[in-house]
């Protein structure tokens, strides 16, 4: 593996989500929800399985799947470009001392099949970055950070 990396060392992993992630703060506007519905709360992955705050799947077909940037391709990219207003990730990520060039961010999509139609769920933008232990989530107005508790 190790001289894979060193031959092609572009190709780079996202950061392992399955865990338990806590809601620590949110930038922006809840346009909708309540800060105590929110910030305190804990979203968690485990083998195809979910449950929290966000998101939830109880074994029934859970993927992920992940785009890799680097920060300024990141917070240049136009998909997030009305979170994005008035520089909110850039802000995000400097507050929680993510500015480092060489590092790479994730946007992870996760996606819950369901046992039925109505039952399938989308998580995205899941925001990791490479060696942080931290996560964002867009969430009506607001970008949402969690932190790792464990692995």
């Amino acid at each position: 593996m190790i001289g894979i990396l060193l031959i092609f060392p572009s190709i780079t992993y996202a950061q392992y989500l399955d865990a338990t992630w806590t809601v620590t703060e949110y930038f922006g506007e809840l346009w909708y929800a309540e800060e105590e519905d929110i910030v305190g709360k804990q979203q968690q992955f485990f083998n195809g399985w979910a449950e929290g705050v966000f998101y939830s799947c109880d074994y029934a077909g859970q993927s992920f799947t992940y785009n890799a940037y680097t920060i300024k391709e990141f917070l240049n990219n136009k998909e997030f470009e009305l979170v994005n207003q008035d520089r909110a990730f850039s802000k995000v990520f400097a507050k929680n001392g993510l500015v480092d060039k060489y590092k790479k961010v994730f946007v992870h999509r996760i996606t819950c099949n369901g046992r039925k139609v109505v039952d399938r769920k989308v998580l995205y933008p899941f925001i990791t970055v490479n060696g942080s232990k931290k996560a964002f989530y867009v969430y009506e107005g607001a970008i949402i950070t969690l932190k790792l508790v464990n692995e």
